[in-house]
């Protein structure tokens, strides 16, 4: 690799000098013992999204998505890290389970990397804003794994990171701003005062707002991605970003258009069917002993919680498949990549299938009632919108009184109408309009998480569904 470009000097010798004096995550596993247990009791709550809780109130901003347009600043929750030199096309080719035909400048892809046995590693949005030149986003652990596949392969490639905020205190390279619902194209025109270029799904336009450049990519967060022209991500330099944001919240007065905030905006996911957070499998196996030992004992693989009424000791049980998480159409075994000969062995097998569950309103009434009222014993209290307590979440899913899968990503929108969560459940018991149960809340009064109060289990029902709620 070439030499590494950081985004803050400051940072980035700290990190090193860290990484230096500091145990790394394969010291902090034996230190533990046992790592599902360690991520069990961790200290993390859900993902942080540092940005304005609310700016009007999180039920209108979620009906903005579906009526009108929402607005939300993604510039800060993110690791962004950019690879720039002629191997880059070849470095995330070799990871991604993904096709890389025709992929080139302005195109984007939702790239999901596997480990050496074929699990689950983490998924990003894939940027190529020039043919040398990629930039890959998303929550750390995909883009740490292609950081560390550039710095220690053999590739000619240029790594810059571009830290989330929570792990950066210097200034970030770009804005972000997401606009999703049926106005966006019109603000957005409105903003740039002439019609939009075309811009196909997962591909990138190139606008200019408020004289600041900027690759606008066409995809949602909210409802069911590819149909429509719903979503426009707006990606450009963060010396820009208020007079571009400025001129979006003036074009899009006329439209309807709402700020989202925090509370909101990770309940999008409920509704487009993107399950953020299974456990990436990195914590065992020697293959990826290399990866462990290059993370910092200190990172957010290393401090990731796991929440749920799943409880095993062995890690690998939490470990998830492309297919589990609705991936499998995206497999190409038109190239060499890490996990291909696991993944071509399990293709023929069963898999599990996501799926969308309906929780029953009046068990959620009786079990939000049941956490905060009376003298007790409580059941588990789901915050609102969003009622992950974990970073990843892993309930079980019970049909007939066995265990079928996991729920994860739960909450409310208003759009929905009521409580839901993502299920991953045997091919076999994926029904539409099946009852199942799912048992909320975690055994033995709770983990040692902060975020856990002491409470009693509740199975509630809830009705599965092959499809989007909405």
């Amino acid at each position: 690799m070439r030499p590494t470009t950081p985004a803050s000097p400051s940072t980035d010798q700290r990190h090193q000098k860290a990484r230096a004096n500091e145990m790394n995550l394969e010291d902090k596993i034996k230190q533990a013992g046992n790592v599902a247990r360690m991520l069990r009791n961790a200290p993390q709550g859900p993902y942080v999204f540092p940005m304005q809780s609310e700016y009007t109130n999180w039920r209108d901003e979620q009906r903005a998505w579906s009526e009108t347009a929402v607005m939300f600043d993604q510039s800060l929750h993110m690791t962004d890290i950019h690879f720039k030199g002629p191997d880059v096309l070849r470095l995330m080719s070799d990871i991604g389970v993904n096709g890389f035909k025709n992929f080139g400048r302005n195109k984007a892809k939702q790239l999901i990397a596997c480990n050496y046995d074929g699990y689950f590693l983490g998924d990003a949005i894939l940027f190529a804003f020039e043919e040398d030149h990629y930039s890959l986003v998303g929550r750390p652990v995909a883009p740490n794994w292609a950081a560390f596949q550039a710095e220690t392969g053999d590739y000619d490639v240029e790594v810059t990171r571009d830290e989330r905020s929570v792990a950066n205190d210097g200034r970030r390279l770009s804005f972000r701003f997401q606009l999703n619902g049926p106005a966006t194209h019109k603000i957005v025109e409105r903003a740039v005062g002439s019609p939009l270029p075309t811009i196909r799904f997962f591909a990138m336009g190139e606008i200019e707002i408020a004289g600041v450049p900027i690759r606008a990519l066409n995809h949602t967060m909210a409802g069911v991605p590819g149909l429509e022209f719903t979503g426009l991500e707006l990606v450009g330099p963060s010396d820009g970003a208020e007079r571009v944001r400025e001129a979006l919240i003036a074009a899009g007065e006329e439209f309807g258009l709402r700020l989202g905030g925090a509370r909101a905006y990770p309940s999008t996911a409920i509704e487009s069917g993107w399950i953020a957070a299974p456990v990436p499998a990195i914590y065992t196996g020697d293959a990826m002993r290399a990866f462990r030992e290059w993370l910092p004992g200190n990172g957010f693989e290393a401090n990731a919680s796991i929440a749920g009424s799943f409880v095993s000791d062995d890690i690998e049980d939490y470990y998830v498949t492309p297919w589990d998480l609705g991936y499998g159409r995206v497999i190409r075994f038109d190239h060499d990549f890490i996990g291909r000969a696991a993944l071509e062995k399990m293709v023929d097998q069963p898999h599990r299938q996501k799926v969308w569950l309906r929780w029953n309103d009046r068990d959620v009434a009786d079990l939000i009632a049941d956490s905060l009222f009376g003298s007790g014993p409580h059941t588990k209290y789901l915050e609102m919108p969003v009622s992950n307590y974990g970073t990843n979440s892993y309930d079980q899913v019970l049909a007939d009184g066995r265990l079928i899968g996991f729920s994860a990503s739960s909450g409310y929108t208003v759009n929905v109408g009521g409580w839901s969560s993502h299920g991953m459940v045997a091919e076999d018991d994926a029904v539409d309009g099946r009852e199942v149960t799912v048992l909320i809340g975690e055994e033995n009064g709770g983990s040692a998480k902060p975020t856990v109060e002491r409470h009693v289990q509740r199975a509630i029902r809830a009705t599965l569904r092959t499809s989007p709620l909405v």
